[in-house]
């Protein structure tokens, strides 16, 4: 179980509050992220299940702890990371699960590429 990097593109980021399903809080930090074929076949070969959206490879990391945000210098990085925005994720990897995989537990991120926020997503 020693930690691991991957690189992606955000697509649901919960990384300073935590992930809400069905109206409900879960406990836990999430980041979805895009990753590439070869990244997400490395996962795959150690048991981890990655959904395919779109012809995408995606998978949610999670943490029940708080999550070590960085900028690209290694800065603290403040606030939600936005959709699009390039990322480095460090991550461990649990024991294997019969029916849902090996899990991925977050354990920071770091924000290589900021993607920018338009003007009509803030006040959606």
């Amino acid at each position: 179980m020693s930690s691991q990097v991957i690189e992606g593109v955000v697509n649901f980021s919960n990384v300073t509050k935590h992930d809400v399903y069905n109206g409900q809080d879960t406990g836990a930090f999430s980041l979805t992220i895009t990753m590439s074929e070869d990244d997400a076949a490395t996962l795959a070969s150690q048991g981890v299940k990655i959904k395919d959206y779109e012809g995408n490879k995606q998978r949610k990391f999670k943490s029940k702890y708080t999550i070590g945000l960085y900028d690209v210098e290694g800065n603290t990085y403040n606030g939600e990371v936005p959709y699009n925005s390039r990322v480095r994720l460090k991550y461990k990897t649990g024991p294997a699960h019969p029916v849902h995989g090996t899990p991925t537990y977050l354990e920071a991120v770091k924000v290589l590429e900021e993607a920018e926020v338009s003007p009509e997503m803030v006040d959606f």
